[in-house]
């Protein structure tokens, strides 16, 4: 499945290297589609491809990492 996302990072995420950190904790593949990082915020448009299961998890661990994650649009996820 394909997911494609807005990650909003805050001052405190905005620095750490999240996406990388994704790609090593789940076998996912990631694809920035577009960025708008400054030093208080960020927003990345983001594509996470894999297994449903495995990416669904992932979206979890995001938030958990402090991301607040959006769909880009309704009905986003690709077979």
């Amino acid at each position: 499945m394909k997911l494609r996302v807005y990650l909003i990072f805050n001052q405190s995420t905005v620095t750490e290297p999240i996406i990388w950190k994704l790609a090593r904790e789940f076998d996912v593949v990631t694809n920035i589609r577009t960025a708008e990082v400054k030093d208080q915020m960020g927003l990345v448009g983001l594509e996470i491809e894999g297994d449903e299961a495995v990416v669904e998890a992932s979206v979890a661990w995001l938030g958990e990492q402090g991301v607040h994650v959006e769909p880009i649009e309704q009905g986003i996820i690709e077979g």
